[in-house]
């Protein structure tokens, strides 16, 4: 039996609603447990018409790797921008092209929402064609290292999950 069959249209979604709402919950009890398998069962049936695409995971447990590295960023990057606010020498802002392999809407939405969490920097558009996404950031020595960075960072484990 598929997970499909079973009622739920987008496994992982589901799966995140309820670690997530377990985690907001006042403590894991009978209650909360029933109301996350509510919830988990409920939006994604609400939403699903909403995901013409369903993202195939073919390797779900980059993922974890994935969201480690962004935390740890986001923990480094807070730093470095008040070292940098609390510094004399000023920011060299740049807005910066950064060129997409990736292909797959979610994996492309994931990428601009990681680069937009990390303090410093922005996602700011995406080309309609879909290639390029725009991206401010605070301090840029240099354009090319950036992009090499979010290369290695971000995008090659999303490829890795997506593709």
């Amino acid at each position: 039996m598929t997970a499909e069959r079973l009622g739920f249209p987008q496994p992982w979604l589901s799966l995140t609603l309820f670690v997530v709402w377990q985690f907001l919950a006042d403590g894991v009890s009978g209650a909360s447990v029933v109301m996350g398998l509510i919830l988990a069962t409920i939006i994604p049936q609400i939403t699903y018409r909403f995901w013409p695409d369903s993202p195939r995971l073919h390797k779900p447990w980059v993922l974890v790797k994935y969201l480690l590295v962004v935390f740890y960023d986001i923990v480094v990057a807070s730093v470095s921008v008040a070292i940098l606010i609390l510094n004399p020498r000023r920011p060299r802002p740049a807005f910066v092209s950064y060129p997409l392999t990736l292909d797959h809407p979610m994996a492309i939405t994931i990428l601009a929402s990681t680069i937009s969490l990390t303090p410093g920097t922005v996602s700011s558009d995406v080309s309609d064609d879909g290639q390029l996404l725009l991206i401010h950031a605070l301090d840029v020595d240099d354009d090319a290292e950036l992009i090499r960075s979010i290369h290695e960072r971000y995008e090659k484990p999303l490829m890795e999950v997506f593709q």
